[in-house]
């Protein structure tokens, strides 16, 4: 299904500063458009996973949280197209309405919605905190940094929520629950892969002043990417008692359930 997200009259009152590289900004436009596009909906998942939480029944402050999430998302998506209108651009695109967050009928309650908290908070919000983090660090001192920064230190709360709620839930788990969450991370894991592979091409090598403009290294992101999953990711499921370096070696296997 497509739509028009149009984010100008927002994002117009938010335009950094942007250094004058006239060569870059055409790659500049589409990096943070695809981004203005990726946090806006991003926003929708938090507000589907705080609709799930209630239902479930947990505390009213951690619907809360994933509630304020969303708001934080749809603040992003501002913030991305700030970043577009200040290159010249408009914060307006057609784009194809993503899917709903999954319900998993096939689970208890309680553990559809741990699918969701560690494909969506531990897993995507984590990956992103290293990725903007370095990003973030790249770049010079500005107002792009301040406004990366900004979204990078929500995407630390978000992913700190994910791995907290999970700490705290998973006990209520039995084996044989635990077992099945440990075989959907196969799901997850592959899922993660290949989104950020599609978000992190290697064509793109723009120069070192492309820092300026918050454009990456493809090839380097991807390093980064895998070292976050082995390094952070991988073990921190571990603790919490899940097969998570099993189902990373076993991902590939997942494919026909992500067609």
């Amino acid at each position: 299904m497509k739509a028009v997200l149009d984010l100008r009259a927002a994002a117009r009152a938010n335009r950094p500063e942007l250094p004058w590289l006239p060569e870059l900004e055409n790659a500049a436009i589409a990096t943070w458009r695809a981004r203005m596009v990726n946090e806006h909906q991003s926003a929708a998942v938090f507000g589907a996973l705080a609709g799930q939480a209630r239902r479930v029944g947990l505390a009213a402050n951690v619907v809360q949280q994933l509630s304020e999430f969303e708001a934080e998302e749809r603040k992003h998506g501002v913030l991305c197209g700030a970043v577009v209108e200040a290159l010249g651009a408009e914060a307006r695109v057609p784009v194809t309405l993503p899917r709903s967050l999954p319900e998993h009928a096939d689970a208890a309650p309680l553990e559809a919605l741990l699918r969701n908290v560690l494909s969506v908070s531990c897993l995507s919000e984590t990956v992103a905190v290293a990725l903007i983090g370095a990003e973030r660090l790249e770049m010079p001192e500005g107002s792009l940094r301040e406004l990366l920064s900004e979204i990078w230190a929500d995407e630390v709360g978000h992913a700190r929520f994910g791995w907290r709620v999970a700490q705290e839930l998973l006990p209520q788990l039995d084996l044989t629950a635990k077992k099945r969450l440990s075989l959907y991370l196969r799901v997850a894991l592959r899922h993660l892969e290949l989104h950020e592979l599609e978000h992190l091409p290697l064509a793109s090598r723009p120069p070192a002043d492309g820092a300026a403009l918050g454009l990456c290294n493809g090839a380097a992101a991807r390093t980064l990417f895998y070292r976050t999953v082995s390094d952070a990711i991988l073990p921190a499921l571990e603790n919490l008692g899940l097969d998570a370096v099993d189902a990373w070696s076993a991902r590939e296997s997942a494919d026909s359930l992500l067609r």
